[in-house]
């Protein structure tokens, strides 16, 4: 792993995980919304790093912005979506569902064709995405959010599927934190919040592994062991 783009990295997982990484000698590519947070990320890492504005709601310039940035770095050996959005929506208001469906699924998806297809002409590479644990079952509280998660790591397997079937040379990462202390983690009484230090280690050893599932901290695996397993009848009352 020498050089890594991380789609999304102005804060949270996305700008923790390029400290990690810069501290072990990766060189980065960082996207985000805020040109500005990007700027100030970049001169505090050891290793170069280069950055694009994005947003990734935005797919055409998304998916332009994508190659220009492989294009630049002269290529690259993995590729981080950690871009999205997510809110708690218990009237179902459309123009929030609306956002998060845009975002975490239109946008994502465009990110994740673009990134096999680099990978796909190269022969070999890597991407992880980041889902959530609430991937494994819907939710009353925000819906739209829960759904769009449990899409990504769908279309996920059905990229490893792919990839497995051509006996193609490239990793493919679905990352499933768990409540992870950022601005993401909305919500009351909410419990096992986890550092983003901690978080981020997990991650990267994760990578450097090639893992094709990983839950974030590791105590999240368990618990989402248990979570898929509830009965409806209990699941509905929680």
């Amino acid at each position: 792993m020498k050089k890594a783009i991380i789609i999304g990295s102005t804060s949270g997982i996305g700008k923790h995980l390029a400290q990690v990484m810069s501290k072990n000698g990766v060189i980065l590519g960082l996207t985000g919304r805020r040109i500005e947070l990007l700027d100030n990320l970049k001169n505090q890492l050891p290793t170069q790093a280069y950055i694009r504005h994005m947003d990734v709601a935005n797919t055409n310039a998304s998916i332009d912005c994508l190659n220009c940035l492989i294009d630049e770095m002269g290529g690259v050996d993995l590729i981080i979506v950690s871009a999205g959005t997510g809110y708690i929506n218990k009237n179902l208001e459309w123009k929030i569902e609306q956002e998060t469906i845009h975002t975490n699924v239109l946008g994502v998806t465009a990110i994740i064709d673009t990134a096999m297809k680099y990978f796909i002409n190269k022969k070999t590479g890597h991407l992880a995405v980041i889902s959530s644990v609430a991937s494994l079952r819907g939710s009353g509280e925000c819906p739209a959010y829960n759904a769009s998660k449990a899409y990504i790591s769908n279309y996920l397997e059905g990229i490893r599927c792919k990839v497995k079937k051509e006996n193609l040379d490239i990793a493919i990462t679905d990352i499933k934190p768990g409540f992870v202390d950022t601005a993401m983690a909305k919500g009351d009484g909410l419990f096992w919040v986890m550092p983003l230090e901690k978080v981020t280690v997990q991650i990267y050893k994760a990578l450097n592994n090639r893992k094709d599932q990983v839950y974030v901290t590791k105590r999240w695996g368990f618990l989402g062991f248990i979570i898929k397993r509830i009965p409806k009848f209990l699941y509905y009352k929680i």
